[in-house]
């Protein structure tokens, strides 16, 4: 059973309340004051203690997504490490595929995630293992196909790509079960406000449980070129995807967002556009970065604050989409950044920021489902269509 699924929560609230019953049934019969009788009763509160608290760290990682499979949580950090160390960077691993299926991610427990009916009716989410040639990482992600991917008038066409990034420690699954990012795109892609377009949903947690913020820390995960350079080379190995940066873009919401407008602020030239919900535009400094992400790498932290780019490096060819609320708790940063990005657009048409306010709402799925459907409207304006696309019949 997967570590997200349900069948293992459930399966485990039913053992802690069979134990409860029997430890309800066995205590009179235990009650006696003899060695056998005291370890007894002390076996059975352990195994109860033992069942309710993993139900509750269940819960609680099922909500967060600190760990998303068996092999993140037996080998926290593990796998970039053993994957840098089997192959050099710039070459891809021996006998092995860039893109592979998985059945990891907890995608089989998640109802309603597409309408019933074929591919080419409704499209189709693929849960795949990429493997990156030049950051040494790997991870699990999911890919939404629309169905024009798999009608005959699109054989030759290469499909934009919306890059999605959960929140921190949220798991990819975080953009199906909470954001509900696929059925979201493909009523937008029926209605004609968005071009068909490959959405892949990933996690910005590439070496839990560390928070890299998307970036490449020093001496640490390249998580930058693992998004930047490593997903897109791997997608179009596999798919019938876009080259240019004009037909990728990049959304996340919270740490996501921040992502978001970082990778295309710093590199245009791999996302023609992004878009973020409720970002932050300086990178923490918090126990989930171990306190200095640039390890006193002032250069570095600095290419990496949002606010110290826009002042004092030339403007990115890219286009942004800020979304928040006025009742976020720090709204005053959005504020800060959007003042600062439209100062340096009205310089330079070739950076274009645009904003999206709401009076109230907070940092909750609730808040961005709401939010979720303007800002892929935005993108469908944004993304470079299929190319040798026909018009539907």
């Amino acid at each position: 059973m997967e570590l997200t699924g349900r069948a293992l929560l459930y399966t485990l609230g039913a053992v802690a309340a069979a134990t409860l019953l029997a430890t309800l049934w066995l205590w009179p019969r235990l009650a006696r004051q003899r060695p056998l009788a005291l370890l007894g009763r002390l076996g059975l509160l352990a195994v109860v203690q033992l069942c309710v608290l993993s139900v509750l760290l269940l819960s609680v990682n099922d909500a967060y997504g600190f760990y998303s499979s068996w092999n993140d949580l037996l080998h926290p950090g593990g796998a970039p490490v053993a994957l840098a160390a089997a192959h050099a960077p710039g070459a891809a691993p021996a006998g092995a595929a860039l893109v592979r299926p998985t059945d990891e991610g907890g995608l089989a427990g998640v109802r309603d995630v597409l309408p019933a009916g074929p591919p080419e009716q409704v499209g189709r989410v693929d849960s795949v293992r990429i493997t990156g040639t030049e950051s040494g990482l790997s991870d699990q992600v999911f890919v939404y196909l629309p169905p024009e991917y798999f009608n005959p008038r699109y054989a030759r066409a290469r499909f934009p790509v919306l890059l999605a990034l959960a929140g921190y420690p949220g798991p990819s699954l975080a953009l199906i079960d909470g954001l509900r990012l696929p059925s979201a795109a493909a009523e937008l892609q029926r209605d004609g406000r968005m071009a068909p377009t490959v959405v892949v949903m990933a996690r910005p947690t590439v070496a839990p449980p560390r928070n890299t913020e998307c970036v490449d820390v020093p001496g640490g995960p390249r998580a930058e070129t693992w998004f930047a350079k490593d997903v897109p080379a791997a997608l179009r190995s596999a798919y019938r995807v876009g080259r240019s940066a004009s037909s990728w873009g990049v959304f996340g919401y919270s740490t996501g967002g921040s992502c978001a407008l970082r990778m295309a602020m710093r590199d245009p030239g791999a996302f023609g556009s992004a878009a973020a919900l409720h970002a932050d535009y300086t990178v923490p400094a918090d126990r989930w970065t171990d306190g200095d992400l640039f390890r006193g790498d002032r250069a570095a932290a600095q290419h990496s604050d949002l606010n110290w780019r826009l002042a004092n490096l030339p403007a990115p060819a890219t286009s942004l989409l800020v979304v928040s609320t006025r009742a976020e708790e720090d709204f005053a940063a959005t504020e800060q950044f959007l003042a600062g990005a439209q100062k340096v657009a009205a310089a330079h048409p070739e950076f274009r920021v645009d904003s999206l306010v709401l009076p109230d709402g907070g940092h909750s799925f609730e808040t961005w489902r709401r939010e979720l459907p303007a800002a892929l409207e935005w993108f469908g304006d944004h993304l470079a269509p299929p190319a040798d696309r026909e018009p539907r019949p």
